[in-house]
């Protein structure tokens, strides 16, 4: 049995080609299928099966996609509700590839279709724990009240949790390995490992918190505690999931592409993808910019928390050959249909930025209305600004109306990525503010 892991840093996410006998099976595939197809032709394998460990939240897989173009049978639990062609796949059920024999376990707690996929090939074992078990922590069970249509409540889904920790790896040897569908930086859960990307059950057992607790309600608080924020667009990707999503190709095909305009007006929301130096020297009125330029950009997320699923939007990137890239990423959560051109821009075009005296502010912060966009947790630990108004990132646009503009505002988060679009929503909210981003000069206040 071989096992290829992929990692979608931008949203530390885990999906998982297994290999035996010229036959590949897929977990929690990507919304870009590429590398899949990559895996299988370096091994002169077919790709027979997907198994999706739930519908996500947080990406948009490819298992539709998947099976159209090589046939493979998607493998979900009937409590998926599945609106495509599928099998089921609960406890009891088996599917024999190559010297693999896959079962299931039905793992629910991060959602209520939630479940684990295990893999055996002589003495080896391997546990595909998708978000029901990460490396340090479990999956946040507070998402289906929010997020897709099929609802459950959140104590209720910590309890199945509880359940599935003390009883369903119970069985299992110490040395399977474990493989989770997330990492550190994953909204779907609060405390993963950082070092690791995979583990054996004993060493889940012996230093994972949930393992530990043995008492139902000091686990469901401590699950429940301190959970980060939820995005606009979970929701949308869950039913979508559910659905399936449409071939990545034909969803970006259409999408117009517009270069080198000069027009500051004309779109009711711009998103620039452009680094924060070259959007504060000139970008179209209506814009927030989320930056898209690095992996270490968490752009899908962000986009996804400050734009609303179904609510269109233009998008400027900074130059043709970032349009294919942008896209990609954009269609990672299923946004591209929203999408209503694609524009670069002749530079420097439109409204600017203004620069903040960072001298001033220093020695009269008390002048600045000062705006903290850190998420809640970061906020309850420390602030910076004994007068600074905290408004997370996430809700800025909604709750721009209480920044009072009597004083220029000057806008933080903690390292100058998120401010850059904080920013630029409040200079879009608040025409007639003068709007500062102190960017990676918060460092200086720390």
């Amino acid at each position: 049995m071989l096992i290829k892991q992929f990692e979608y840093k931008p949203l530390a996410h885990f999906s998982y080609a297994i290999l035996s006998e010229g036959k590949v099976a897929l977990v929690d595939p990507e919304r870009d299928p590429a590398q899949y197809y990559a895996f299988a032709e370096e091994h002169g394998a077919e790709i027979v099966a997907v198994f999706e460990t739930h519908p996500h939240a947080d990406f948009i897989s490819s298992h539709l996609q998947i099976h159209k173009e090589t046939g493979a049978t998607i493998y979900n639990s009937e409590k998926t509700g599945a609106g495509y062609t599928h099998q089921h796949f609960d406890e009891g059920d088996h599917f024999k590839m190559g010297s693999i024999d896959f079962t299931a376990l039905n793992t629910p707690g991060h959602s209520p279709d939630s479940i684990t996929i295990v893999a055996k090939a002589e003495e080896e074992t391997a546990l595909f724990t998708g978000d029901t078990l990460f490396i340090g922590d479990v999956g946040r069970p507070d998402l289906r009240e929010k997020a897709g249509n099929q609802t459950a409540k959140r104590r209720d889904l910590a309890r199945a949790m509880f359940q599935t920790i003390t009883t369903k790896f119970k069985n299992l040897p110490d040395g399977a390995m474990v493989y989770p569908a997330h990492g550190a930086g994953s909204l779907c859960g609060k405390g993963m490992s950082a070092d690791q990307t995979s583990s054996t059950l004993r060493e889940q057992r012996e230093t994972n918190w949930a393992f530990k607790m043995h008492e139902e309600e000091a686990f469901i608080n401590q699950l429940l505690d301190s959970q980060p924020f939820i995005p606009y667009y979970f929701g949308y990707n869950v039913d979508l999931n559910k659905t399936g999503a449409p071939t990545l190709r034909s969803a970006v095909a259409d999408i117009p592409f517009n270069l080198f305009e000069t027009e500051v007006n004309g779109d009711a929301l711009v998103v620039d993808t452009r680094d924060e130096a070259v959007y504060k020297k000139g970008h179209k009125r209506n814009s927030i910019n989320i930056m898209a330029g690095k992996e270490a950009h968490k752009f899908e997320t962000w986009l996804g928390a400050i734009v609303k699923p179904e609510e269109e939007f233009s998008v400027v990137v900074a130059n043709a050959a970032a349009a294919h890239e942008v896209l990609d990423r954009i269609a990672k959560i299923g946004y591209e249909t929203q999408v209503k051109r694609v524009i670069s821009l002749r530079e420097p075009t439109g409204v600017s930025s203004s620069k903040l005296n960072l001298d001033a502010f220093k020695a009269n912060p008390q002048a600045y209305t000062v705006v903290d966009i850190r998420n809640r947790s970061e906020t309850e630990a420390r602030t910076f600004f004994d007068h600074a108004i905290t408004i997370p990132l996430h809700e800025l646009r909604e709750r721009s109306g209480e920044v009072p503009a009597d004083k220029p505002i000057v806008v933080h988060c903690a390292g100058g990525y998120r401010s850059a679009a904080g920013s630029s929503v409040l200079e879009t909210a608040l025409p007639q503010a003068r709007v500062y981003d102190l960017g990676d000069a918060v460092k200086d206040f720390q």
